[in-house]
């Protein structure tokens, strides 16, 4: 049987204003998901409360993966459940090598005793440098990206790819993308997308979140939900994504009486500063 992730009737806030207003979602490992809205509508609101996220609070409904409860899981007891979320805007940390840090993570989303902290018992160096090397040949990283400090001085583009590398050395049974297409130009996005589709597979189920349908011309959605006022209003296929391509959301807004949004009034904007500390 293939994990699934359960949204039932999620309401989330920021600073007690309401921004997820009743959402639902399947996600079963193996598909393809897209989510699609522009800003303020509470894309990464929702990316961010499903991995624990300390600013942002369930005021109803449940989320579960494989039939198990998460709403009160740390994020890496959800992490080592299997979920994993690339960051729209990931953290730069000085001093810690790529290499470092993945081991690190790879060691405690898989050890079963693991408790997150500096007493993990890491995978012995060889096993790790093997699998590293392997995973890195896979997406066409060069070896010196690991000896680098994480996404300290890194492009976006590096900063994105840094964030595939970490997909494919924890091998999650469901990938969250947080807008992995931002900031990046025609080629990164390109290249961005190519790497995640070898990655794609059986046992990998992936929503990615966005707001314009390039990424997705290399990453081919099987499901495409359009997110307006906290709640998903259209569910279909690529068809939709090229609707969306052709006419925005207007149209889509006026058929559900829905008002433009403000950008970043989900806590978009603030949720980058968030996670830079």
């Amino acid at each position: 049987m293939s994990d699934e992730l359960v949204i039932d009737d999620l309401h989330v806030s920021v600073e007690d204003k309401p921004i997820i207003k009743g959402l639902n979602l399947r996600i079963k490992q193996g598909e393809i998901h897209a989510l699609m809205g522009p800003n303020g509508s509470g894309k990464s609101t929702l990316s961010n409360a499903l991995m624990g996220h300390p600013h942002y609070d369930v005021d109803k409904g449940t989320v579960t993966f494989n039939g198990a409860p998460i709403l009160e899981l740390e994020p890496n007891e959800r992490a080592r459940l299997g979920l994993f979320l690339a960051f729209q805007y990931p953290t730069a940390i000085p001093g810690v090598t790529m290499a470092n840090f993945l081991r690190m993570a790879v060691s405690s989303v898989r050890s079963e005793n693991s408790n997150g902290s500096e007493t993990t018992e890491l995978i012995p160096m060889r096993e790790f440098r093997r699998e590293l090397r392997g995973k890195m040949k896979q997406l066409g990283v060069d070896e010196s990206f690991a000896r680098r400090y994480l996404n300290d001085g890194f492009s976006g583009g590096e900063k994105k790819r840094a964030e595939i590398l970490q997909l494919a050395m924890l091998e999650p049974k469901v990938a969250i993308l947080d807008e992995t297409d931002s900031g990046l130009d025609i080629d990164a996005v390109r290249i961005v997308g190519e790497s995640v589709n070898q990655l794609i597979g059986p046992n990998l189920g992936v929503l990615i979140i966005t707001h314009y349908p390039r990424l997705l011309n290399y990453i081919r959605p099987e499901y495409v939900h359009v997110l307006l006022d906290g709640r998903i209003v259209e569910s279909g296929g690529w068809e939709l994504a090229e609707l969306l391509e052709e006419k925005g959301y207007d149209p889509i807004r006026e058929k559900y009486g829905i008002a433009a949004t403000v950008p970043d009034t989900d806590g978009e904007a603030e949720e980058s500063s968030a996670f830079r500390g």
